[in-house]
């Protein structure tokens, strides 16, 4: 979409933990307190796309997208840190730096901040998550994903309804039993 929308379109990825929200440790468990060794469905894979940032934003764009591909369209396992050093890697990241960035547990700072302000300041819930100006969010459930095509005027239409009609709490339809 950004392709198309250009430069009209500034997309500001944050962090969001399902595993945090979801867990039954209780509210001072903190994901990102966890030890090193900790197994987590999300935290490796959060740790791997900060890494990814501290080589630009470019770097950290094109990590991020071909972890949502390896994720979402080739089913693999984003938790196996060999899945994130072949995405790293086939995006072209200085590997030598991803790995040494991937044991700076400083790293997870930046999750613990965008999680929190995420539930404390915009009250989110779930992912995805739209933000747009105003904090106006929007929780976003598509199945399936809309064709090339419908996607910008798709999000139009999302956004025109977070900002106009704010009294919209929630829509949704019951999923059909197939």
């Amino acid at each position: 979409m950004k392709e198309v929308l250009g430069p009209k379109l500034t997309v500001n990825w944050r962090y969001f933990s399902l595993e945090q929200v979801s867990s039954k440790e209780g509210p001072e468990w903190k994901l990102w307190e966890q030890p090193q060794g900790y197994t987590s469905r999300g935290r490796n894979a959060f740790h791997a796309a900060e890494a990814a940032r501290n080589q630009g934003e470019a770097a950290f764009e094109a990590f991020h997208i071909a972890l949502l591909k390896a994720r979402h369209e080739e089913h693999r396992d984003i938790a196996d840190m060999a899945t994130l050093s072949e995405v790293a890697e086939g995006v072209g990241l200085d590997m030598a730096q991803f790995r040494k960035d991937l044991n700076d547990r400083r790293l997870l700072g930046k999750l613990a901040e965008d999680h929190t302000f995420a539930v404390e300041t915009l009250n989110i819930f779930g992912t995805p998550t739209l933000v747009f100006p105003e904090q106006q969010a929007v929780f976003l459930k598509m199945t399936p994903p809309p064709a090339v095509e419908e996607s910008v005027p798709l999000f139009a239409d999302v956004r025109r309804l977070a900002e106009i009609r704010r009294q919209v709490s929630e829509i949704k339809r019951p999923q059909l039993r197939q």
